[in-house]
């Protein structure tokens, strides 16, 4: 797909995340915009899923013979949310029940009543790339050639589980697995450099055995390349780490670099005024 197209679906991703974290008034809208074109390049471009023969995307949980991803940092669920569905993995109408009660698309993903696209609960931080290496091992036993990926925050990587885990797949050459790491410098109690500083993440990575990429994560056409050379990179004896360096409520300006909307909904006039500067182009729910 072309930069340009995966752009447009950018734009109405970022319209739903909105939309959706505004009409609850709950939610996490900051990280879900900075994330945007990284899931939107994974699921309408590189990421080889099992189709119909009319291109609808048949969701199976086992995920044999497809690539498989993994939401670590949960509470962007908004952003998995709205891909999956535009993707159509279920219905776009269905974002209007976003965290109401009883409905299937709860403030954290979970596989609840089957929600098509979702293989784990994610929320509680740190356990989504353990889950990923052991689903990429599956993988790797059963002879199946398709990748693993997994997202995570750069405040996930105060969690101790990660390191075991970043530990854990070069040694066992978990080379199946490409994984992203959401640079944005900020998590809810503020700038990541003063809760908990994660200093040269690249060369902590590289140490355990990674191979480590960098990219802009709000340049559509570098994520494109990024994840193409990710993918070139894979079977060769390394997991690949890819630090993507974005901005908190990219796509809105007057919620861009600051923590403040890690977690907070915005009102009538303030998604009114971030509407503006996102074009629909696949029409809101």
């Amino acid at each position: 797909m072309q930069t340009q197209e995966l752009e447009k679906i950018a734009s109405q991703v970022r319209r739903d995340i909105l939309r959706m974290v505004h009409g609850c008034q709950s939610g996490h809208p900051g990280g879900s915009l900075g994330c945007t074109d990284l899931l939107v390049e994974l699921f309408f471009n590189a990421m080889n899923l099992k189709t119909d023969s009319s291109g609808n995307v048949i969701f199976q949980m086992d995920g044999k013979g497809e690539d498989v991803f993994y939401l670590s940092n949960g509470h962007i669920s908004p952003l998995i949310y709205s891909v999956l569905a535009r993707r159509g993995y279920f219905p776009v109408a269905e974002m209007a029940s976003f965290r109401k009660i009883n409905t299937r698309l709860q403030g954290h993903p979970t596989p609840h009543e089957h929600l098509e696209g979702i293989r784990i609960a994610s929320g509680s931080l740190g356990q989504g790339l353990s889950v990923a290496i052991g689903t990429a091992q599956a993988k790797k036993l059963a002879q199946d050639q398709s990748i693993v990926y997994c997202l995570m925050g750069d405040g996930e990587q105060n969690e101790g589980q990660v390191w075991e885990a970043a530990m854990y797949a070069p040694h066992h050459q978990v080379d199946n697995l490409i994984a992203f790491i959401d640079v944005n410098g900020q998590q809810i109690d503020g700038p990541t450099a003063k809760v908990m500083n994660n200093r040269d993440l690249g060369e902590k990575y590289k140490a355990f055995g990674w191979e480590v990429l960098h990219m802009n994560g709000n340049n559509a056409a570098d994520v494109q390349q990024t994840v193409a050379k990710a993918k070139e990179l894979s079977g060769k004896g390394s997991p690949i780490m890819v630090l993507m360096q974005t901005e908190m409520g990219a796509g809105v300006d007057f919620m861009m670099g600051s923590h403040k909307w890690h977690g907070v909904a915005p009102n009538d006039q303030q998604l009114a005024d971030a509407l503006v500067q996102l074009t629909e182009t696949l029409g809101d729910y």
